[in-house]
Parts: C-alpha cells; sequence; structure tokens
C-alpha cells in the first residue's frame, strides 16, 4: 500500500510539471506572437521594390563639311548630348588625322562665327543630326606661348641697349660719358614692370581660348620689341640728358609709377577670380584693399593704372 501511495503521488507531481511546463510555452509562445505582431504592425504596409528607370541617353550624328568646297569630310556618330565642341573636335582628328583639333574651326554655316569650344552640342542641336563646317585655320600657337614672346623680348631688348653694345652707340661716346642715375632707375623699373607680366602670365591670367594663329604672334611680337628698342635707345644713349625738374621729378614719378604697377596687379587677381552666383559670373567689386577703390570710378582700372604709370621721368636729347 505505501509503495501504491508513493507512485500515484509522484504522478501526481509528474502531472502538476508537465502542466505547468505547458503553460510556461503557451505563455512564452503568447509572448513571441504579441512581439511578432506588434513588430509587423510597426513596420507598416508591405512596399513594392522600386522599378529601376534606366536613363535614356541622346545620342547625335555629326555630320562635317568642308567650309570651301562644302564636300562631306567624314560623320561622327554615337556623340552625346554633353559633348562639347572640343570633344568633337578630337572626335574628328581620329576619323581624319590630318585634322588637327588646334587648326580646326567649326561653324554652324558657311561665314558664321566659329563655336567655341566650351559650347555643348544639345545647345547647338535642332535634330539628331548635326552639319558642321570645318575650316583649316593654319599654323596655331597657345596664347600663353604669344604672351610669354611679348613679354619676354621687351625684357631682353632693354637690356642690349641698356650695355651699351658696341654694335649699337659709339663705344667711345659710351665710355666717355657717365650715365646719369635715373638711367639706372628707368631699367630697374622697365625690368619691374615685364616681370610682373611675365609672373602673371604664369600664375594669374587664365586665358579662354587655347590658341591663336601664328600672326598675332609676329603682329604683337613687332609691336612691343619695336617700342621697347624705339624707347631704350634714346633712354639709354650717351648725349641722354636728365629731366628738367631733377630730383623731384624723378622721386615723383618712380612713387607713381611703383603705387600704379602694385595697383595694376591686384586688380589683375581680381579680375582672374571673379565671383560666381549660380551659373553667371559676377563683375568684381571694390573690398578692402585700397587699391581696387578704383572701381568706384571706373569699369577696367587695371587700364587706368596702366596708363598712369607711362613714364614721366626722362627727357631725350640726343
Amino acid at each position: 500500500m505505501f509503495k501504491r501511495h508513493k507512485s500515484l503521488a509522484s504522478e501526481r507531481k509528474r502531472a502538476l510539471l508537465s502542466q505547468r511546463a505547458t503553460r510556461f510555452i503557451l505563455k512564452d509562445d503568447m509572448r513571441n506572437f504579441h512581439f511578432l505582431s506588434k513588430l509587423v504592425l510597426s513596420a507598416g504596409p508591405l512596399r513594392p521594390t522600386p522599378a529601376v528607370k534606366h536613363s535614356k541617353t541622346t545620342h547625335f550624328e555629326i555630320e562635317i563639311l568642308d567650309a570651301q568646297t562644302r564636300k562631306q569630310i567624314c560623320i561622327l556618330d554615337k556623340v552625346t548630348q554633353s559633348s562639347t565642341i572640343h570633344d568633337v573636335k578630337q572626335k574628328f582628328h581620329k576619323a581624319c588625322p590630318k585634322w588637327y583639333p588646334s587648326r580646326v574651326g567649326l561653324q554652324l554655316e558657311c561665314g558664321g562665327p566659329f563655336l567655341k569650344d566650351y559650347i555643348t552640342i544639345q545647345s547647338i542641336a535642332a535634330s539628331s543630326i548635326v552639319t558642321l563646317y570645318a575650316t583649316d585655320l593654319g599654323q596655331q600657337v597657345s596664347w600663353t606661348t604669344v604672351f610669354l614672346a611679348e613679354y619676354t623680348g621687351p625684357l631682353l631688348i632693354y637690356l642690349l641697349f641698356y650695355l651699351r653694345i658696341p654694335c649699337i652707340y659709339d663705344g667711345k661716346e659710351s665710355a666717355r660719358r657717365l650715365r646719369h642715375p635715373v638711367v639706372h632707375l628707368a631699367c630697374f623699373c622697365h625690368c619691374i614692370h615685364y616681370i610682373r607680366y611675365l609672373l602673371e602670365t604664369l600664375f594669374v591670367h587664365k586665358v579662354s581660348a587655347g590658341h591663336t594663329p601664328l600672326k598675332n604672334l609676329i603682329m604683337s611680337c613687332a609691336f612691343y620689341w619695336g617700342f621697347t628698342s624705339w624707347i631704350a635707345y634714346y633712354i639709354n644713349h650717351p648725349l641722354y640728358t636728365p629731366p628738367s625738374f631733377g630730383n623731384r621729378q624723378i622721386t615723383v614719378s618712380a612713387i607713381n609709377f611703383l603705387i600704379c604697377e602694385a595697383g595694376n596687379h591686384f586688380i589683375n587677381v581680381m579680375l582672374s577670380h571673379p565671383n560666381h552666383t549660380g551659373n553667371n559670373a559676377c563683375f568684381p567689386s571694390p573690398n578692402y584693399n585700397p587699391f581696387t577703390w578704383m572701381f568706384f570710378l571706373v569699369s577696367c582700372p587695371n587700364y587706368t593704372y596702366e596708363v598712369v604709370s607711362l613714364p614721366k621721368t626722362s627727357k631725350e636729347k640726343a
């Protein structure tokens, strides 16, 4: 009897434990289901995955004709709408190697203006087929080369006259007559002027057009080199006489020259870094720099400084 009661008690305990375990499992299941329901509701409704839109790129066909003969040279296909005239010139050179990009001028019509390299095809295209006329511009040189040749020549030419080489002046007359101090000052000012030009060409100025015909280089060099030779010949001549008002005129003119050179430099720096508002470039305005206050009076103070700094320290008599 004792064993039977003991077995019944143990069975009841097992039954109670199993009932409790079942309740705990049901409670855990309810908690998990409740948590999962909250998670689904907080996530909101299911959204379909957005379809990937493929951008359509418009391509153009460029027909290039000879501007003189009106004959077709080549056809460039698959030119994108964002391509520029510079890109078209590069493709044209690959198709026809004898047409160099720097020598090619493209026009929308014969006799019309040449298109700038930064113009996009989309801005000039009236249809999917664009007709351009090509012109050989001849031998081209870069604008940087033009400016460097313009300003290096006067610097070296003036020094040749300053040294009074025998092939220019009479050697005996040059040795007999001493130079006035203003001659040395004029050489210093001349060198400062053209050294500033050279440095600004390399580090300040920004040229929009990359190349220019070779004739422009010849004309510019002839102008600068010719007038430098004319001025340097008289200033460095052995029979040169000093200014009429002496040191007072020399000092005032030298100070005026240095101020105008500084003003010209600061204006050039401002013009090379204009203020941009969106796609438009705003004209420079005066700032804390006193040299920029000339903008209150004129539109291009660099030319004003250039004119005012003209030499006034010499009186030639040879």
